[in-house]
Parts: structure tokens; sequence; C-alpha cells
């Protein structure tokens, strides 16, 4: 029984990288054996387990041979006399297939080592196209390591080309891509994701919402980058810059799939693509199981970014209304994460990327104004009811209206 560290902690410290996690493979051994030695088994699908101190993962190494769609679609043969070699050449880039012993030696069968050299993600093997999953995976590769200068190598391109088909990518469980996506949002370079998705022509069955917004024009004047697609990659690395909140990341993802609907004959203009915007974001939160906490704050922005960027141009009953609908006054540390998102439509703009957001910060400062106004006050009136709303909101309005004046 042998053990190695594998994958990402291996590759993490050849690139200098902080690695949070640490897995294992173990060779020469069973699954009654592993749990003779205290391991506690975890996995259903696979062999893997808990370290009984340290709580890290150790997989049996085992080989994989495809059977049927998607990335459950695998026969496993987990038994002892699986080698170190056939366990990394079931991997899915020659970079995750570099293994360390316990004594420090680098095992690296497949060309790793060259590959971190020439920044290269690169297949191990022609066994990648049997997994769809690996197309999200390299594409969260491309998006974690684009600091590092690195590129997918060209033949992996062609593998990732071939494995986009509906029939593949519909196997896949809407679970596992959110999974996907919100480690995406982890990185510096989300954009990267969706481009390599884009490039390999697996997004328009993974994210048809966002597909369709490549080659959409707006208006030049608002928009120098033009492409609506371009706009929201923009938009979303703004957004990893700004927050590290999954909500706000979502929402700027989806705050303009409307303008994929526009009618051609009034392009560039896209006149009520917030209202069109929201049924979108329903449909791809419904098909990702996205969480209801992503979902309401990315219809939220859907709906309301456009007026958030005219508010100075509002007025005071008009800026009251948006505050109510987002549930501003309620929900305050909600609300920043509505505005934050604003923010990251607003600098996702070429040239426009460090530019100043007044909007944000003057809304922010209606919100905090606003709590100080107390319904007690209203109650000891004898106000009753939706009396006391009103009078809480035109106490509102008159702090909104002389905060107007200061800006």
């Amino acid at each position: 029984m042998k053990t190695y560290l594998v994958g990402g902690a291996v590759r993490d410290e050849l690139l200098g990288i902080a690695s949070i996690e640490r897995d294992w493979v173990v060779v020469g051994s069973t699954q009654q054996e592993m749990i003779a030695l205290g391991y506690k088994q975890v996995g259903k699908d696979f062999p893997v387990f808990l370290h009984p101190e340290s709580k890290e993962e150790y997989a049996l190494a085992r080989t994989e041979r495809k059977s049927g769609l998607g990335y459950t679609g695998f026969e496993i043969d987990a038994s002892p006399n699986v080698s170190l070699e056939e366990d990394l050449m079931r991997r899915d880039l020659t970079i995750n297939a570099i293994a360390k012993d316990e004594k420090g030696r680098i095992y690296d069968p497949y060309g790793g080592l060259f590959d971190i050299r020439n920044k290269y993600l690169r297949h191990v093997s022609d066994s990648f196209r049997e997994d769809p999953l690996r197309l999200l995976r390299v594409g969260r590769f491309a998006a974690k390591l684009k600091h590092k200068g690195f590129s997918i190598h060209p033949e992996t391109l062609e593998l990732m080309r071939s494995l986009s088909t509906f029939e593949e990518i519909n196997a896949l469980v809407s679970e596992r891509v959110w999974t996907e996506l919100v480690k995406v949002f982890k990185t510096d370079f989300p954009s990267e994701f969706f481009n390599v998705l884009h490039k390999c022509g697996a997004l328009k069955y993974l994210f048809p919402e966002v597909d369709k917004l490549f080659g959409v024009p707006q208006p030049k004047k608002y928009h120098p980058e033009v492409d609506t697609g371009v706009h929201t990659m923009m938009v979303i690395d703004q957004s990893v810059k700004l927050s590290s909140c999954v909500d706000v990341h979502f929402a700027a993802l989806c705050h303009d799939l409307g303008k994929a609907e526009t009618p051609k004959d009034i392009l560039p203009k896209h006149h009520g693509h917030e209202k069109k915007s929201v049924p979108l974001v329903k449909i791809i939160s419904h098909r990702l199981k996205v969480p209801n906490s992503s979902k309401e704050l990315a219809i939220q922005v859907a709906k309301y970014h456009t007026l958030v960027h005219k508010v100075f141009e509002l007025t005071a009953k008009k800026i009251l209304k948006l505050c109510l609908n987002v549930n501003a006054f309620r929900r305050p540390d909600r609300f920043e994460l509505f505005l934050l998102a604003c923010k990251a439509d607003s600098l996702g703009r070429l040239g426009y990327e460090k530019s100043e957001y007044p909007q944000r910060h003057f809304l922010l400062k209606i919100v905090e104004s606003c709590a100080k106004v107390d319904a007690s006050q209203f109650v000891l009136k004898g106000l009753k009811g939706k009396e006391i709303a009103d009078a809480i909101n035109e106490e509102r309005l008159k702090i909104i209206k002389h905060l107007m004046i200061s800006v």
C-alpha cells in the first residue's frame, strides 16, 4: 500500500499558488483494508475515504471505462493492481496528472511539468472526450490560470469541440454545472470560462441565454465595446473585483439577458430589455437549480439596473419607489449587493473600468438616512396599518428631496 499526493495540491505547489485542499491516491489497497485502518468511506460511486485524523480524502487508484452518456456513465475498476500511472491517465489535464510520494519525489508520466513550463492546458489522453464535465473543468482552469498566462493546447480544444454535443452535455446534472460555476466565480477572470465554452461550441447548450448575447450590438455611445456578449463578460469580471458574493456574480451574468430578444429592426437600441430579462433569469435559474438568493438578486438587477444608472435624473417619488421595489429599507445589506452588481454593469464597459459610480453612494446614503425614521412616533399619533406606512414613506420622501438638493 502506497499513498501519493495528487492533483490540485501538487499542481498549485508547482505554480506557487496557495492550495486549500489536499487529495491523495492509494495504490495497492482495498476497501476492506482502508476501513480496517480506520478510514471512513464517503464515496458511493467511487472508493473515496476520509483519513481518521486529518480528514483529508484518500481515493483508491482506479481506472474508468466509458459505458454510457454523461460524467456518470463509467465502469470503475479500483482493484489493488491498478497502478499510479493508470490512475493518473484517467485524469483530465496533464497539470492535474502529477503525483508526489511521501518522500517528496515527483511522478509525472504524462508531461505535466513540461506543460506547466510552457503554460499549456493539455489533455492526458483521448479518453478526455468521454466526460462532458471536462469541458467545464478546462474552462474553469483557463479562468483560474489566466493570470499565469496559460492557454488551451490546440489539440485539446479540438477534443473539446468534438465533446460539445447536445447528447453529452444534456447528460450533465444541473447541480454539477452550478457547482462548477460557483468555483468559476472564485477566479479572477470568470469571463475566460464562458469564452472557452463559446469557442468550443458548448456555451449554446450549457448557457444558451448567455450564448445568444454574443454578436448583439449596443449603442457605441454608451458601450464602446458594442457587443453585448463582450460587455457581459466584462461585467462578471468586474463583479469578482467588487464582491466575493456569488449572488452578485450571477446577477452580473444575467443582467442583460433580455437584449438577445430585441427585434433586429430597432438594434442597437434595446427598449424594454429589462422586462424581457426577467423570464430568462427564471429559466436559467430553474434549469441550473440556482439558489433562491442568487435568483432573486438577479431578477432585481435585471429589472432595475438602468434606473439605478439614471438615479440622478429621477424624481424623489421614483427614487422612493425604486427603493421600495428592491426592499432596500428592510434589507439594506441585500440592497448593497444589488448596488454592487449595478456598479459592475457600469464599470464593465470599454474605457469605464476605473470610473466612479456615485449612484451607489447616493442610494446608500438615502437608505442610511431613512433608517432613522421611527414608526413609533406615528403610532403615538393614533395612526394604524397603512396610515403608518404612508406616513413613514412621506418622511422618507422628505429625506430624499433634501439629499437630492445636496447632490
